[in-house]
């Protein structure tokens, strides 16, 4: 992500996150501690971001400080892409877990950072705006051999 994503990556987030959309100038803030955050666009193939995440790595620990993807291009692996980009670049920074919030009202996200390993390790009660509480999680990046393949199942032959 480069400052010139901003604009498109802050109506992502107003669009996906209504009640809980970052001030735009986090965004800004955010890229200008590069020692300790990294960020990322997906972008189709027009050049529009479609999808942004975030982690912010402060050892041993990296979070996971955003991730979304327009629901327009849900379901094509972008979110996977990119939460294995994070992941990657925590481990590549030495940090040993990552950590991250997801609301607890959300279990197709629960259901894709499980998928990567992730294990809920609390609840934070009321966490969001709107009163939902946030599931937190943890990856264990000892045994982090990349992200996850999807299968195929084909049928079996009589």
């Amino acid at each position: 992500m480069t400052e010139a994503d901003i604009p498109a990556v802050d109506a992502l987030e107003k669009a996906m996150f209504p009640v809980d959309a970052w001030p735009t100038q986090m965004f800004y803030d955010e890229l200008g501690q590069a020692d300790t955050r990294s960020y990322y666009v997906a972008e189709a193939a027009d050049g529009s971001v479609v999808g942004y995440a975030g982690l912010m790595c402060v050892l041993p620990i990296a979070d996971v400080q955003t991730i979304a993807v327009s629901t327009a291009h849900e379901g094509a692996g972008i979110g996977s892409r990119l939460l294995a980009t994070l992941i990657d670049e925590a481990k590549d920074r030495g940090a040993d877990d990552v950590l991250l919030e997801v609301r607890a009202d959300n279990p197709r996200a629960q259901r894709l950072y499980r998928w990567f390993g992730f294990e809920q390790i609390h609840i934070r009660p009321r966490y969001y705006r709107d009163g939902a509480d946030a599931l937190i999680m943890r990856l264990d990046l000892s045994a982090w051999q990349g992200s996850p393949q999807r299968t195929v199942q084909t049928p079996k032959e009589s």
